[in-house]
């Protein structure tokens, strides 16, 4: 017997990673030494005050039954509680807080929760790809709004025309931001709150690489700007702050109204997490060992980014100097496309890129470099580019 596909499923995009993946290990099985720089999977285990708190709560046997539906109330008072400590904002765990297993899930399920089919939102571009994810499922249009380099990848608010604002029902923003490293400004953070007040626009901030800030400056949160809460919402997840990608941990703070219809649905599809994770997190966010932890992460990435910009430099070859997160946003030679550049570093010097185009079509003529490999491998990645004489 064979069974059709839904005709929903057909309208989600291509999973970009995917093919990259197929690429890579393509040239792996055929014993190249493959340095991969496309992924964004940090390399390195989460910090051992955490596992050790979460072998600890997995074998406690309170934690083996279902969890509250919207999760357990002590770990949205943590977040509310962390919230408070580091960026001087404020919720009321109850109405504020939603829980997740990760924030994907909450940015691509937000459409089915807060939106209607043929309702339209604004996505970045160039963006995390899954954010179109969440359109095609949730039925939903999308204007993209480009991040340009003379801008330093900040939208152009004047630019975004009456009618598209006046139509659209949010926007998502990402800073610092995958993939360019750009970091926002107080200056726009509060341009947008008054944006978003004017158009009844709700801001969905996407706070994925919130501790990841470079050169003595830490990233700002949306919630710190006046107003925010008023008009939106912002995700904070545990898989780069603390190098937990793989335990799918997340949590989001703000508007109640958003809030509540997440967590609403939420209660449909799942009965949050498992309880040992919620106790591990709430650790996570606790434990004196925290700031220390991810000091040292910070640093990890900081000592990379600077390895690759400066080998970069050397050959010629000019990053835009990310600020936040973990990747460096590269130009592609005159003459290429940013899937012809990818494939020739792969094919000719082993060195796997993320085409700039996979993130929207502002990414076009750019490719993302994952800083996750030591400094040394790093540089000897921009060896190999500099052998090709491209730049």
């Amino acid at each position: 017997m064979e069974f059709a596909q839904s005709h929903l499923l057909d309208t989600l995009p291509k999973q970009f990673f995917a093919n990259l993946v197929a690429k890579v290990n393509q040239k792996i099985s055929a014993d190249v030494d493959v340095i991969n720089l496309g992924q964004g999977n940090p390399d390195k285990p989460t910090p051992d005050y955490i596992v050790k708190s979460t072998q600890k709560w997995v074998a406690d046997p309170k934690t083996h039954k279902y969890s509250s539906f919207q999760g357990l109330p002590a770990f949205k008072q943590a977040a509310a509680d962390f919230y408070a400590e580091k960026y001087g904002a404020h919720f009321d765990p109850e109405k504020e807080v939603a829980i997740f297993g990760g924030s994907k899930i909450g940015l691509v399920e937000l459409p089915w929760a807060l939106m209607n089919p043929g309702d339209t939102y604004l996505l970045p571009d160039p963006g995390y790809p899954d954010y179109f994810s969440g359109a095609a499922l949730g039925g939903v249009k999308f204007t993209t709004v480009p991040l340009l380099a003379e801008n330093n990848y900040l939208p152009d608010l004047t630019a975004i025309p009456e009618a598209v604002a006046r139509k659209a029902k949010f926007f998502y923003l990402n800073y610092p931001n995958n993939p360019t490293g750009a970091v926002a400004t107080r200056a726009f953070y509060e341009e947008l709150v008054a944006w978003a007040k004017k158009y009844h626009v709700g801001i969905i901030s996407d706070f994925a690489y919130g501790a990841i800030g470079f050169d003595g400056k830490a990233p700002l949160s949306f919630m710190q700007i006046p107003g925010a809460k008023d008009v939106g919402i912002e995700f904070y997840t545990f898989s780069k702050t603390f190098d937990m990608a793989g335990w799918r941990v997340a949590f989001a703070v703000g508007n109640a109204d958003i809030i509540g219809a997440l967590n609403l649905i939420q209660d449909h599809l799942f009965v949050s997490l498992f309880p040992a994770l919620q106790y591990a997190a709430i650790d996570a966010l606790k434990d004196p060992a925290r700031d220390e932890a991810v000091a040292q992460i910070v640093h990890r990435y900081e000592e990379r980014r600077n390895a690759f910009v400066n080998a970069a430099k050397k050959i010629g070859w000019q990053a835009f100097v990310p600020q936040g997160t973990f990747y460096a946003w590269m130009p592609v030679p005159k003459g290429y496309t940013s899937e012809q550049f990818a494939d020739l570093l792969l094919e000719k010097a082993g060195v796997a890129v993320a085409p700039g185009n996979g993130f929207g079509k502002h990414g076009e003529g750019y490719v993302r470099i994952g800083l996750l490999m030591a400094p040394e491998r790093l540089e000897e990645a921009v060896a190999r580019i500099g052998k090709l004489n491209l730049f």
